[in-house]
């Protein structure tokens, strides 16, 4: 996969493509703290089997190589569906394949809602839609969010001291293999004058101001118009699961799988991912 930079109207992506553009792109798209890189096992193995594909994984708004929001800007969910509509634009294409995993399969459903004729296909690994919360919550969730963000502003940046603490820090969380948390955190990471730095926006872990209502969510679902596969890792999230299980009947064209692995399948099994979506694109 080689490098590329997108300038779109308001921010330049970063991100990785690999192909070249001989049919309509699959357009990946990463999860919260992760980047493009996350999909470089999926997409070598993919591309052993579909030759002729055409990827372009990017790097979302303050994550890996690409820019930050500006000052006094926060990262909305929404607004992520706006980078994808303008860059989508900016390349020219008319239909894209969507292929998103945890927050990058929240905002290409999104995407792929509010654009059912922009999309020819959608892939949601580990996710199914919008997570939620009750609207009697909203109050207390834009206060959380108000004061996380002022913490934010008035504390000093914790940088990791090397690469290889950086790695050990993101195994902490759980989830993923020492192979995969090295291969994000090499591209999440600079090398300043001798010392380490995060790339990554440290806004991107405020809390949410708002999160959609149920009913919200499930709209959006239901307006899923394009064949679509949802990809559960047999140890990944029990809320995914129970997203598929009551939100399945509102998309017309859908497929489900489980397959071996956590919340990060596609770093975790990225052969047997790739046989999936292999099936699931051979069928289209």
């Amino acid at each position: 996969m080689q490098d590329i930079t997108i300038s779109l109207p308001h921010i330049t992506l970063a991100g990785l493509e690999s192909g070249s553009p001989k049919d309509i792109p699959i357009l990946a798209v990463h999860g919260w703290l992760d980047n493009a890189a996350s999909f470089v096992p999926l997409i070598e193995h993919l591309s052993g089997r579909l030759p002729d594909l055409y990827v372009v994984a990017i790097d979302q708004a303050g994550h890996g190589l690409s820019d930050h929001r500006p000052p006094g800007a926060n990262y909305h969910q929404m607004d992520y569906v706006q980078d994808i509509f303008e860059l989508i634009e900016t390349k020219g294409w008319q239909k894209v394949h969507l292929l998103g995993h945890s927050m990058g399969g929240i905002i290409s459903s999104l995407f792929a809602a509010t654009y059912p004729d922009k999309v020819a296909s959608l892939v949601m690994m580990e996710a199914f839609g919008a997570l939620t919360k009750p609207a009697d919550t909203s109050t207390a969730q834009l206060r959380e969010s108000i004061e996380s963000r002022h913490r934010l502003m008035h504390s000093d940046v914790r940088h990791p001291v090397s690469l290889d603490a950086a790695v050990k820090a993101r195994l902490k969380a759980g989830g993923m293999t020492e192979a995969g948390a090295r291969l994000l955190m090499q591209r999440n990471l600079t090398e300043e004058d001798g010392t380490v730095k995060w790339r990554t926006d440290r806004r991107l872990r405020s809390v949410s101001s708002l999160r959609l209502t149920d009913d919200q969510a499930r709209a959006f679902v239901a307006g899923i118009k394009c064949p679509t596969l949802a990809m559960l890792g047999e140890d990944g999230y029990e809320r995914t699961r129970t997203l598929v299980n009551t939100r399945r009947e509102l998309v017309d064209d859908l497929k489900v799988v489980t397959l071996s692995g956590g919340h990060h399948l596609h770093l975790d099994n990225p052969a047997d991912v790739a046989a999936a979506l292999q099936s699931f694109y051979q069928t289209l």
